[in-house]
């Protein structure tokens, strides 16, 4: 039995009702991880078997559009893309604070092909604004700012493949508590 993107969007929102803070489900060439706020269980270093995908999805798309362009000379898949090197001033930051990807994944800064970018530079967020997007697997997570302040430099590009941790973008954070 094959699953469809609806099959799995539905897997995702019954498992984010649940208590459940680990699920996955094998089915034929399929391996879907999933972990609630990160929990790995005991045994297990990182993600088993592929892309580890929150809880949380963002609603589906529109089918007739892909949400972003496909990077140029991409023949679709992540097998052979190497993530972009990060230049070393960009691993620190005076008074900065790095928003990082949640996870392995295609990095977009737009929430469609041809839409203005969520965040620019000089943008004030609050911490709960969504600032980008990573897709794993057709499935697509929110990037939250995390802290409120205003976005000081975008360091990935549209389209990026991302690791997780790598920094995304650098926030100066507000001095009030």
């Amino acid at each position: 039995m094959e699953l469809t993107e609806e099959d799995v969007l539905e897997i995702l929102r019954l498992i984010e009702e649940s208590d459940f803070e680990f699920f996955r489900l094998r089915s034929g060439d399929l391996n879907l991880t999933v972990s609630k706020k990160g929990y790995v269980p005991a045994g297990l270093d990182g993600p088993a078997a592929g892309a580890s995908v929150p809880a949380q999805a963002p609603p589906p798309r529109p089918a007739a559009e892909p949400l972003a362009p496909e990077p140029e000379g991409e023949t679709g898949g992540m097998a052979g893309v190497e993530p972009a090197a990060l230049p070393e001033e960009a691993v620190q930051r005076e008074g900065l604070t790095p928003i990082t990807a949640p996870m392995v994944g295609t990095f977009y800064l737009a929430p469609e092909p041809g839409a203005d970018p969520f965040v620019e530079v000089g943008a004030r967020v609050d911490a709960d604004a969504t600032v980008g997007l990573v897709e794993v697997m057709k499935v697509f997570t929110s990037i939250p700012a995390g802290t409120t302040g205003t976005i000081a430099e975008v360091v990935a590009a549209n389209a990026q493949f991302v690791q997780k941790g790598e920094i995304l973008f650098f926030i100066s954070p507000d001095d009030t508590p």
